[in-house]
């Protein structure tokens, strides 16, 4: 059974967005306002760029962290539940306010 994450955005007109578990073989923290998730091999891949609403801090790469550890939970689940809502609480940008996730874009 596919597994999907259930993304919160900020975005108009959205509350929330799946993103294919299945595939996976990098997340990246690529800036302090990009976390990328990479799908497939060397001869064909596809980025899902996740687009964080304000800067995290140097180094910080907890968004990074928070994704990759609900693909894992994602993956401990029954197969019975394809859907694994990411949580961002707790996270603050370098700013000291909540990390939110403005877009959500595949190339």
């Amino acid at each position: 059974m596919q597994k999907f994450l259930s993304i919160p955005i900020t975005a108009t007109g959205e509350t929330s967005q799946l993103v294919a578990v299945d595939g996976i073989v990098l997340i990246e923290q690529a800036s302090t306002t990009t976390v990328t998730i990479v799908y497939g091999n060397a001869a064909a891949q596809d980025v899902v760029t996740l687009t964080i609403g304000a800067a995290m801090a140097a180094n910080d790469v907890s968004v990074r962290d928070r994704i990759q550890d609900s693909v894992i939970e994602a993956l401990q689940t029954s197969w019975t539940n394809p859907k694994y809502t990411v949580s961002l609480t707790g996270l603050t940008v370098a700013a000291g306010g909540a990390v939110t996730i403005t877009g959500i874009a595949i190339a």
